[in-house]
């Protein structure tokens, strides 16, 4: 098995949205903001060369949106998912199964392009299964208001209009020999049903972290985002996950840390926090 990182692009959010509660006065030292509060986030995906399978789990935000929209989010850096991907020799085409943690649109919103020759959605992976879970489809084709604005019905629908749509079972696995060598975990804090893959790599459990852990200036339990749709929740499943982490050192991929790919966490007399950080490279 291989592991790629794959960088899609920057982009900014809120950073009073992005730590809840806690003061600008505290995590302004790690994430530091801009003059309109703004603060950096990556959209980092990973690609699993696996046998004949060529795994993508999310897809960044895309292109498709209008300018409008991407005004609000201050998108900027050079890389882009299908770079990166040409860059080792891939072609969306290739691409077998896409994972999607959640589909909030900077999860998500690369899966799909507007095809304006025929004025119409489509798959950007043609060949490719894309696995949700059943829970969080009718979470996010459902959506409650508070996060209307996160769940894009031309980011969603087309996925299951094409045909390629497949739930995978809340158990914490796959469907049988569907991806071999990767678990799935499920957290409700964020959104109903995220889940992060979980993948045994070079002699290490690699954790893809999601929204459950966006940086490592969120290790404290505390900082929670304010989009968290269930705050007390995502507080005790970080709790749980991250006495885990530390006790079984797993290695923590960070989709949106704008600096750091990689990190470790460990118990402190003051509770779970940053060990090391690394690039993926130097796992």
């Amino acid at each position: 098995m291989k592991l790629h990182v794959l960088n899609t692009g920057f982009f900014k959010l809120d950073g009073g949205a992005m730590f809840g509660v806690v003061p600008k006065t505290i995590w302004q030292k790690t994430n530091p903001a801009d003059t309109d509060n703004m603060c950096t986030w990556a959209m980092r995906s990973l690609l699993i060369e696996d046998g004949k399978r060529l795994i993508l789990v999310d897809t960044g935000i895309g292109d498709k949106q209008s300018e409008k929209f991407f005004s609000h989010y201050h998108l900027h850096g050079t890389d882009s998912l299908h770079g990166n991907l040409a860059r080792l020799g891939f072609h969306a085409s290739d691409i077998t199964d896409v994972i999607l943690t959640h589909l909030h649109f900077d999860h998500c919103g690369g899966a799909i392009a507007f095809d304006t020759q025929k004025e119409a959605y489509r798959t950007v992976f043609p060949n490719a299964t894309y696995w949700s879970s059943e829970n969080h489809w009718q979470w996010a084709t459902q959506p409650n208001p508070r996060e209307k604005a996160s769940f894009l019905a031309e980011n969603i629908l087309p996925i299951q209009e094409s045909g390629q749509l497949q739930f995978v079972e809340r158990n914490g696995l796959l469907t049988p020999n569907a991806l071999p060598g990767i678990d799935l975990s499920f957290f409700d804090g964020h959104t109903e049903s995220m889940m992060l893959p979980q993948i045994q790599y070079k002699g290490k459990t690699l954790v893809f972290m999601a929204d459950l852990l966006p940086s490592t200036g969120h290790i404290p339990l505390p900082y929670v985002m304010g989009y968290d749709t269930r705050p007390l929740l995502t507080l005790s499943e970080k709790e749980r996950f991250l006495n885990e982490a530390a006790a079984n050192e797993y290695v923590l991929f960070l989709e949106h840390d704008a600096v750091n790919e990689c990190c470790t966490v460990q118990q402190t007399e003051k509770g779970i926090r940053l060990k090391d950080t690394f690039s993926f490279a130097d796992l």
